[in-house]
């Protein structure tokens, strides 16, 4: 792997190659999909989270004008379970197919669906069904640590040395649990599928993260060949990890198509959003911290119990940051599940380790106060030399330069510990600090790099760009190899008939997508080269392809500028209309025995302002420094800090979904009573990339970016409100009923 440690276009700010199609309509989202004769089906939500479907009452619904078609367990017709997943490939959260059974397990389950020729009347059908139920008492509660889990006891995640020990007979000790409640995804764009069966073939327009991945998933649960199934995202109004995997409405909506042999569109509603499409589970976590009294951790603790459905098995994971970010002799980490009558969870934005480093790094905080020592302070001394769970080393790791770069530019040395201490414009101030990581990896990738006649280029990969920059990267890449300008690089993404490519998921594309195109791009000059000398009339005949260079889109012998030829002349030399090349990289997420250890690191610097005499707390300021290895594209990529900052806020402040304990249904199951970080909320966000290539992991040095940003964020404002009230908050969202409490009253 040659290192790339120049590049005229790696690294400048770029503007994105999508947007003037974003902007003037023209690009297509799943929904904008029409074809003739398409209809529209609408799903029967259950309206109980715990029982049985006794009875299907259709005769009004039939009777409706527009309805084609009324589908229900005994008439959707066949459908089929995906084998045990393996890699990235046949993945989904909620394994069994809608219409199974007649066992109703979550709020809004889909026990059948209407097809009609609009939309409108298709929800008017759907909601004249009449449902009967034999009902059961369902489970919404919310305490996890302590009931019932799906094994007989929590799963041990991480070990070394004797935690228990090591705690017991700590000299400062925090013993503490932290929880969050339900998050609910919410994209403007609503998960949508279009399906088009032929007769032969199924394509599905989806709002889709990993359109590979759903083709497989489709192809098993419909009963046919890979080959059969086509999977289209070219564009997506973002997804947070909630498109990752298929939902049940895409099964559908093949389903309906198949039947009826038109094509069928099933957009999800809002309400439907916050029932069958997944969400961040609701987690409890105890962490304990032992340290010596000079602040040196001794010991880590953490004891994580999130809910899961009734059906499947779904871990957050959130302990896994917690064995490397800070050195500690002695630990342990272990996980459970408790079932409860919701919907599947599933992957939102920097699953495990942004919920795990709330819970950690609001105990550091404790553990300075405790220790009487400055937050920044007690982080540094605690920077291990390797990554003490494998005992390899890191890839790259300049955590201790994210907080002396973050502390010098936020102007913590001027921060006073005090409760309440610090004070400005008549507002109390509040400073708080996390640390954040998030994991760096690269999956199994392959890449097309086509160079034209007409002097452009064209790219292909079937992964997608969710919204995070991957058209522009990938023109980037090809522009850095051929010198061919961004603007004339076309860029296909977005299809599962495309050469596979990575999930859009784990801030991984950049890091995948790089070395499959760099080496289609440099198959491709190759290609080149030897038309160069292979063909009658060129400058070049019978000369090596190694006696010649391929620069900024021309062919010269090396170093003789003098005896520049464009491509494009070239290829007409040569009579072809193009040349093409592949490009294939291996993965390094899941090795059995990695080298190295790759991850990406950060801190967090929050200030906000406090006011009890109105009750008034905001987010003022946020510094964040993040080493992420060489940017690409550094204005997309602040883009990606500063909106993951905000959900932060959005994290810490306001988002909460609620379950009725009668019905089991979420309540404020919309935009108006869901509350999420608006443009009000947003503070002053300053970002700052340090640049250190990870030339461990790709030949760009490229990691990845966007969850790293919202990991620690919570944290770093909890921690902040204690600074300025003297209230711990250690159940999200903050409320301001809390902070107006006692001061000597936590919020435990």
């Amino acid at each position: 792997m040659q290192e790339i440690t120049e590049s005229k276009i790696i690294g400048v700010s770029t503007p994105r190659v999508d947007g003037p199609l974003k902007v003037s309509g023209i690009a297509k989202y799943a929904s904008d999909h029409h074809f003739p004769g398409l209809l529209y089906a609408w799903p029967v939500c259950a309206t109980i989270a715990n029982g049985t479907v006794t009875n299907l009452n259709l005769s009004e619904a039939e009777k409706m004008s527009g309805v084609v078609a009324i589908y229900h367990r005994a008439n959707i017709g066949p459908l089929y379970r995906v084998p045990p997943a393996t890699g990235f490939s046949l993945i989904l959260d909620e394994k069994r197919p809608p219409l199974e059974d007649d066992v109703v397990r979550y709020y809004g389950q889909y026990v059948a669906v209407v097809v009609a020729q609009t939309v409108e009347q298709a929800r008017a059908a759907a909601e004249s069904v009449r449902v009967t139920y034999s009902r059961q008492k369902p489970d919404v509660s919310e305490k996890l640590l302590g009931s019932p889990l799906t094994t007989e006891k929590p799963d041990q995640k991480s070990k070394r040395g004797d935690a228990a020990s090591a705690l017991q007979s700590a000299q400062v000790k925090v013993d503490e649990i932290y929880t969050i409640p339900v998050e609910t995804h919410n994209p403007i764009e609503l998960h949508a599928s279009v399906a088009v069966y032929d007769g032969q073939k199924y394509t599905l327009y989806e709002t889709s993260q990993a359109v590979v991945n759903h083709r497989d998933v489709l192809a098993q649960m419909l009963g046919v060949p890979t080959e059969q199934v086509q999977v289209i995202t070219r564009f997506l109004g973002s997804g947070f990890g909630g498109k990752l995997w298929p939902w049940p409405q895409s099964i559908l909506a093949a389903a309906c198509s198949r039947n009826l042999e038109r094509p069928v569109k099933l957009v999800v509603s809002r309400q439907m959003m916050f029932q069958s499409v997944g969400h961040r589970p609701a987690i409890d976590q105890r962490i304990q911290l032992a340290a010596t009294p000079d602040g040196k951790l001794t010991a880590v603790g953490q004891d994580y119990v999130n809910h899961t459905s009734i059906l499947d098995d779904y871990d957050e994971g959130c302990g896994e940051i917690t064995p490397f970010i800070y050195s500690t002799p002695n630990l342990l980490v272990t996980g459970g599940l408790a079932r409860r009558n919701v919907g599947n969870p599933t992957a939102m934005r920097g699953p495990g380790a942004v919920p795990g480093l709330y819970a950690l790094e609001s105990a550091m905080d404790e553990l300075a106060i405790a220790l009487k020592m400055d937050p920044v302070a007690l982080r540094l001394k605690n920077e291990p030399e390797v990554d003490e769970s494998l005992e390899i080393p890191f890839s790259s790791r300049h955590m201790k330069e994210c907080l002396t770069v973050g502390a010098e530019k936020f102007g913590w040395s001027s921060r006073t510990p005090e409760i309440g201490s610090i004070k400005q414009d008549g507002v109390t101030l509040g400073w708080g600090v996390a640390a954040c990581s998030w994991l760096a990896a690269r999956t199994e990738t392959e890449a097309t790099v086509e160079l034209r006649q007409d002097g452009s280029a064209r790219v292909a990969c079937g992964t997608q760009d969710i919204g995070g920059g991957t058209y522009t990267v990938l023109a980037q890449v090809v522009s850095h190899e051929t010198g061919i300008p961004v603007n004339k690089i076309e860029v296909v993404l977005g299809d599962s008939a495309l050469p596979p490519g990575p999930i859009s998921g784990g801030s991984w594309v950049t890091a995948s997508v790089t070395p499959s195109v760099l080496e289609a791009a440099q198959n491709a000059t190759k290609s080149v080269l030897l038309a160069a000398v292979k063909s009658d009339g060129s400058p070049f005949k019978d000369k090596k392809p190694d006696d010649l260079e391929f620069i900024d889109g021309t062919i010269r012998l090396k170093g003789q500028s003098a005896s520049t030829v464009p491509m494009s002349e070239i290829l007409r030399i040569a009579r072809v209309k193009s040349v093409s090349g592949s490009g294939k990289s291996q993965g390094t997420f899941g090795e059995a025995k990695p080298k190295y250890s790759f991850h990406s690191y950060g801190a967090q610097f929050v200030e906000i302002t406090w006011q009890p005499e109105i009750a008034r707390l905001r987010v003022s300021r946020v510094v964040t420094v993040i080493d992420a290895g060489r940017i690409i594209n550094p204005a997309p990529a602040r883009n990606q800090i500063e909106g993951a900052v905000v959900m932060g806020v959005g994290m810490a402040m306001f988002e909460e979904t609620m379950y009725d304990p009668r019905s089991g249904a979420p309540i404020n199951n919309n935009l108006a009573d869901y509350v999420m970080a608006v443009n009000a909320d947003s503070p002053k966000i300053d970002v700052t990339f340090l640049d250190y290539p990870d030339y461990k992991l790709n030949a760009l040095g490229v990691r990845g970016v966007g969850e790293i940003g919202l990991a620690g964020i919570a944290a770093a404002i909890t921690n902040a409100v204690y600074h300025a009230t003297g209230v711990r908050v250690r159940n999200l969202p903050i409320r301001i009923e809390d902070l107006l409490a006692p001061k000597s009253l936590s919020v435990a």
